[in-house]
């Protein structure tokens, strides 16, 4: 079994699951959903973005009971229910003011994940997901910023795409990190066994 470094091991896996799940799961409807109503959509973009908030901040709040990775969940957190909190009470009606809430929170979100990457991900396998997540947020907020002059509906679905490729890697970082935390419960307990075995054998001697 190879060696896992307990270091390069995210515990907040699960968090990256749920919201690997709701974020595959509102791309594909926003992409597939086949609703033509610009306001009810945006509505519907503002209460994703509060759950995502909402998922962060319980995963800040239990974090900081362990003294660990809270800060990052609290950027997230912030990041999603400013969002949120904009498209609902300043930019209903303005679907160019709401095209450029979506693009900018889009950008933001990529750049945290490239921030993430760089400065607070150890394992390479890690780094590499939050970044390609990253440059995809970046590339598809500048993408949803000049989609004005398209069809009214494109940046939407714009925004459905990026939102499937934070829910594939979210799911892909939640499952590496989970199969990393499994392999190094089964080392510790081989570890153990060792351990105990090599004991016993002294005391025969």
């Amino acid at each position: 079994m190879a060696h896992i470094k307990r270091k390069f091991i995210d515990k907040h896996w699960s968090v990256f699951v749920v919201r690997g799940l709701f974020a595959g799961v509102f791309g594909f409807f926003l992409l597939f959903g086949g609703i033509s109503n610009i306001d009810m959509m945006i509505a519907i973009i503002s209460v994703f973005l509060l759950l995502m908030g909402i998922v962060d901040s319980v995963s800040a709040l239990y974090s900081s009971t362990k003294k660990r990775g809270w800060i990052n969940s609290i950027i997230d957190a912030v990041i999603d229910v400013i969002a949120a909190i904009t498209l609902l009470f300043f930019a209903r009606g303005d679907l160019v003011f709401s095209l450029v809430v979506i693009s900018v929170y889009t950008v933001v979100s990529g750049l945290i994940d490239i921030f993430h990457g760089f400065l607070s991900t150890v394992d390479p396998t890690d780094r590499f997901i939050r970044v390609l997540s990253g440059i995809c947020g970046c590339v598809m907020g500048a993408v949803i910023l000049n989609s004005g002059s398209f069809e009214i509906m494109t940046f939407i679905r714009f925004f459905g795409a990026y939102m499937l490729v934070v829910g594939v890697t979210s799911l892909i970082y939640g499952a590496h990190n989970r199969n990393q935390e499994i392999e190094d419960n089964v080392a510790r307990k081989e570890s153990r066994k060792t351990s105990a075995k090599s004991h016993t054998n002294k005391k025969r001697k």
